[in-house]
């Protein structure tokens, strides 16, 4: 999502772009949810393994792995099983990173084996779909993707208007704060000459 803040102050939130990173290591499986995500208008990424996932969000500990500090992804869903890092490890290590925590992660499996299903719901997945994915998933996806958006955009919006109350409050105090200075000066001012004044009208006496 993206802020801008004209002269004026007022926030303005460009709708969001909703950006998707796919892991699969079967290259059918990512086509299908590719071209499911794609039908749903998201922009998607996909890499064939956990460990690209991380290389590619730059939290495989390499510092020079990933330039993309503006990195925005508005979700994951990856395979659960795939050889080295698995769907679980792979979920793990996003809740372990303050970068990408708050990053639904959605995990896919074509074994309906509740003990993995509850392992990862209790580690912090958003969802657990059984393969092969259906574009009525896909879309039930989105809209929470969207509902994240959302409150986000809200949030903002609140923070902003609270900000410009803020300032406003600071402007008017300056402003009578100023004014008040000003008369003072001025009462000062005419205090000194009708003081003159009168000493001048007593040395005429």
């Amino acid at each position: 999502m993206r802020m801008e803040i004209p002269a004026g102050g007022d926030l303005t939130v460009t709708p969001p772009e909703l950006h998707v990173l796919a892991v699969d290591d079967s290259i059918v499986d990512r086509k299908v949810i590719e071209r499911l995500l794609r039908i749903s208008s998201c922009k998607v990424t996909t890499v064939e393994s956990g460990t690209r996932a991380l290389q590619y969000l730059g939290l495989d500990g390499d510092k020079g792995a990933s330039n993309l500090k503006d990195l925005k992804v508005n979700l994951i869903v990856t395979d659960y099983s795939m050889p080295g890092l698995t769907g679980y490890d792979l979920l793990k290590k996003i809740k372990e990173s303050s970068a990408f925590r708050e990053v639904p992660v959605v995990i896919m499996s074509s074994e309906n084996i509740l003990p993995r299903i509850e392992e990862c719901l209790k580690e912090g997945a958003e969802e657990f779909l059984l393969k092969p994915v259906k574009l009525a998933d896909v879309k039930r996806i989105k809209q929470l993707i969207m509902r994240n958006e959302a409150e986000e955009c809200k949030t903002l919006r609140s923070l902003s208007n609270k900000r410009k109350l803020v300032e406003d409050n600071i402007d008017t105090s300056s402003s009578s704060s100023s004014s008040h200075d000003d008369s003072s000066v001025k009462d000062t001012q005419t205090s000194k000459r009708m003081k003159s004044e009168s000493e001048n009208l007593s040395s005429l006496l």
